[in-house]
């Protein structure tokens, strides 16, 4: 693959923002905003065009985990409000105010920090609570009004309240019991003459499967790029997967019966097959764990990656199936009636489709379409 912009090796990532579009419009409740979760480079689709076709759809927020993942949105002309979703580090704190991102608080150290930076000026702030994450966030939850109220006093507003759920793919008792909390946080607010403008909990698997996480706002993330937070959540909702990996085969040699490949030689061909190779590997975020255990698509077929991915590339046993050099590969993604979602890369890897999808590296370029 050979462009004007001087990029030859043929691996590369197509995003389609069409169904970035769609999927906002899918997760977005009648009556309620959405903010695009759109930190670690939007999930590996890339930011900034990610983030604009999410605010084309209806997305009235963006989240960032960095406050260099924010400065980076506003200097791409990006407008839109926009959450730092933990406390901004030391020293940060008046560049961040500055450039109009939102903070997370949940520390006095934090609260005081920003206080002596910006001195209050009318900033809005989300507080956060500790509904049972236990990351981060007010706790115990009991002690979130008066943190709050602290808040108010140094002269921020308090824009926002809010909490994050642990299982709410998974778990309907565990999700029940954090908005418990939560919603006894919510009230406590309201009797203390507290009204925050917006409510939020819901992440990717709240949005889908809990109706009554919804609040003011949800903050989906990996389910606005059209992947489930965990194995066939949220099919009923049309989301579209909006990546597709792609390589080529570069060369082919047809191996006998017992002959041995890769590092290492773990793999052994186990009757006379074509073996191609594929210049992707670990150093491009394509796990070395999956070695002999994912498979690619090559013109519609399945076939297993073969012995130890390398760091550059890896070798696909192809068995029977005649392939060329030039052929378009499939990591992930579908080619024809063949589909290999991240999930399924990620269950070849011991991992998680948020990892698979993070970890592809800024060697393999993003191609944004629709």
């Amino acid at each position: 693959m050979t462009t004007g912009t001087g990029r030859f090796r043929p691996t590369w990532i197509e995003v389609d923002l069409a169904a970035i579009r769609h999927n906002v419009g899918a997760l977005r409740p009648p009556g309620t905003e959405l903010m695009a979760v759109v930190k670690a480079n939007a999930y590996g689709h890339g930011d900034v065009p990610v983030a604009r076709a999410a605010l084309d759809a209806g997305a009235t927020w963006l989240g960032v985990a960095l406050v260099e993942e924010g400065l980076r949105l506003r200097a791409a002309g990006v407008d839109a409000p926009i959450l730092v979703l933990s406390e901004l580090p030391p020293g940060a704190e008046a560049v961040a105010v500055a450039a109009r991102l939102t903070p997370a608080l949940y520390s006095d150290q934090g609260l005081e920090r920003l206080t002596a930076a910006v001195r209050g000026q009318g900033v809005g702030v989300h507080v956060k609570v500790d509904t049972g994450m236990h990351r981060v966030g007010v706790w115990p939850p009991e002690d979130a009004v008066g943190f709050a109220e602290r808040t108010l006093r140094a002269g921020f507003e308090l824009e926002g309240l809010w909490t994050h759920l642990a299982r709410s793919e998974e778990d309907a008792e565990t999700t029940k019991l954090q908005l418990e909390r939560f919603g006894r946080v919510v009230e406590a607010a309201r009797d203390a003459g507290l009204q925050p403008r917006y409510l939020h909990a819901a992440n990717s698997g709240g949005a889908l499967l809990h109706d009554e996480a919804a609040f003011d706002l949800v903050r989906p993330g990996i389910a606005i790029y059209g992947i489930p937070p965990a194995p066939g959540v949220g099919e009923d909702r049309g989301l579209r997967a909006a990546l597709t990996w792609r390589s080529r085969v570069t060369f082919v040699k047809r191996l006998a019966a017992g002959e041995r490949l890769s590092y290492g030689h773990r793999y052994e061909v186990e009757r006379d097959a074509w073996i191609a190779t594929v210049p992707v590997g670990y150093a491009d975020g394509y796990p070395r764990s999956a070695s002999s255990r994912a498979d690619v698509l090559i013109r519609e077929h399945r076939c297993r990656v073969a012995g130890n991915v390398t760091m550059d590339q890896l070798m696909v046993d192809c068995g029977d199936l005649v392939v060329e050099p030039g052929d378009d590969v499939v990591l992930v993604g579908e080619q024809g009636q063949g589909r290999i979602t991240a999930w399924d890369l990620a269950a070849s890897a011991d991992t998680i489709a948020y990892e698979i999808v993070t970890r592809i590296g800024e060697r393999v370029p993003r191609e944004h379409v629709g």
